[in-house]
């Protein structure tokens, strides 16, 4: 084990080495049942005599840090230790704009018996044998050029193949040269404020809405209006002045799940232009319209260089990617691709030649079919036994797109849903995503859920409602 200590201007080297073991192994760095080095080791290391670092471990093993194995070494202990304590004083303070951020969920939390959980796919159905084939070719084939610094501005065959599906399955014409890789819509708004906002500039999200793009304006110091739905889609007569980025997710407006209608998308793109500001097109969940064609984005629609569209591949394929993308005006790229590369440099290497081959063989227009059949199955059943069991203080709103719906109630939804958690159903109130005037209802994702555990799943929730939790 190579351990660092520093006896840089100590006079008693014996107990410099004793301390800073011990706070080693109390902060965890040298952990329960690892072997130190010899002492002769150490000593010639340390260049001092082993009788010094011998007089250390012996203090450290008769305080119960160490024990010594015969013919074997001296190892750490596996008994519990106390932690050091915690400095005094205030220490460095973050922003106060961090406060308003909420930390993140737990990463390896057990899933509910009845997840439904709005934007998560079903992970079971992820195509593992291909991706495994396909991550497992690139790694042998010895590609050098996959292992090391990649360009920032995403693989150019990856690049390639985002703009032909971007063009076939949702009429967004751009090439790939307009194409910039992401971890998906949250860096993409910080990358767009990076380039466009200043602190202090206005920027316009929906209310309700999705609520980390918010988060993230207002954690690079940006004013962040909140601003209302309506049957149409976003109000534009409702942005402030001087607002210089909206961002909207027209095509299935979350977490409502309504179509921006025809003329308000006009609108919108005629008010950015008046107002020389930037929308960011959250297209998330397009893939999966169950019901007529997709809708014209903003993008085709757009003339004058207004929108930055923005897709992912969690909702398709798995969110542990981390792979998105976004296309955008020619005059941004370049300072996009810039503000990526100062962030986090690029997408993983290998993960992107592995979808590019993916979508270059078919496999991905394959996995959405399939996986838009499954989808739409869980939609139908969902929204019919809602229906049949919730009419009386459940209205669903119109959903024909994605991996939720939502549904409108006469009041508050909060307690029902803090109920359904402890007995293990997992779903979200629409008051979870408004900052306004919180409307009331709730949001049922059917991705992670399996048909067959749907009904069951409300059932129970129907039994909570009953109770009178709500």
């Amino acid at each position: 084990m190579e351990i660092h200590i520093d006896l840089t201007g100590t006079r008693g080297h014996r107990d410099a080495i004793y301390r800073q073991l011990r706070a080693a192994i109390l902060a965890g760095r040298i952990r329960p049942g690892e072997a130190l080095p010899p002492t002769r080791e150490l000593a010639q290391r340390l260049a001092v005599s082993r009788t010094t670092v011998s007089a250390a471990y012996d203090r450290l093993t008769a305080e119960g840090f160490l024990a010594a194995r015969v013919g074997a070494g001296t190892f750490v202990t596996a008994a519990p230790v106390s932690a050091e304590p915690v400095p005094a004083g205030p220490g460095v303070r973050p922003l106060p704009e961090w406060d308003a951020v909420p930390p993140p969920p737990a990463p390896f939390a057990p899933a509910p018996e009845f997840d439904f959980r709005p934007g998560v796919p079903d992970l079971s159905l992820f195509p593992f044998d291909t991706w495994r084939r396909l991550i497992t070719q690139r790694l042998r084939a010895g590609q050098a050029d996959l292992m090391t610094y990649g360009d920032p501005q995403g693989h150019p065959a990856l690049r390639a193949e985002i703009a032909r599906h971007a063009g076939v399955s949702r009429d967004v014409r751009a090439g790939a040269a307009q194409v910039v890789v992401t971890a998906g819509a949250q860096q993409t708004t910080d990358l767009v404020a990076r380039v466009l906002l200043r602190t202090g500039d206005l920027a316009a999200v929906e209310d309700p809405g999705y609520p980390p793009p918010r988060l993230v304006l207002g954690a690079r110091g940006v004013r962040v209006a909140p601003v209302p739905v309506d049957a149409s889609g976003i109000v534009v007569d409702a942005i402030p002045a001087g607002t210089r980025l909206v961002y909207v997710t027209p095509s299935h407006q979350y977490p409502l799940g309504l179509s921006m209608s025809l003329d308000r998308r006009l609108e919108l793109l005629d008010w950015a232009e008046r107002n020389d500001a930037v929308l960011v097109e959250d297209d998330y969940d397009t893939e999966f319209r169950y019901t007529g064609r997709p809708l014209e984005p903003l993008h085709s629609l757009d003339s004058r260089g207004r929108v930055v569209y923005v897709g992912s591949f969690s909702k398709v394929l798995s969110p542990a990617l981390r792979l998105g993308f976004l296309i955008a005006p020619p005059t941004l790229v370049p300072a996009l691709v810039k503000a990526r590369y100062l962030t986090d440099w690029h997408a993983p290497n290998v993960e992107q030649a592995a979808l590019a081959a993916f979508m270059a063989e078919g496999g991905f227009a394959r996995h959405v079919r399939r996986m838009r059949k499954v989808y739409r199955g869980r939609h139908e059943l969902l929204s019919a036994v809602l229906a049949r069991d919730f009419a009386d203080f459940l209205t669903p709103l119109p959903s024909t797109a994605g991996l939720h719906l939502s549904a409108l109630a006469p009041a508050d939804c909060g307690g029902l849903v803090r109920a359904a958690r402890r007995r293990g159903v997992r779903l979200y109130s629409l008051g979870d995503f408004g900052v306004g005037e919180r409307r009331h209802g709730l949001v049922f994702g059917y991705g992670a859920v399996a048909a067959e555990r749907i009904e069951p799943g409300l059932a129970r929730l129907r039994a909570l409602a009953d109770e009178g939790v709500a």
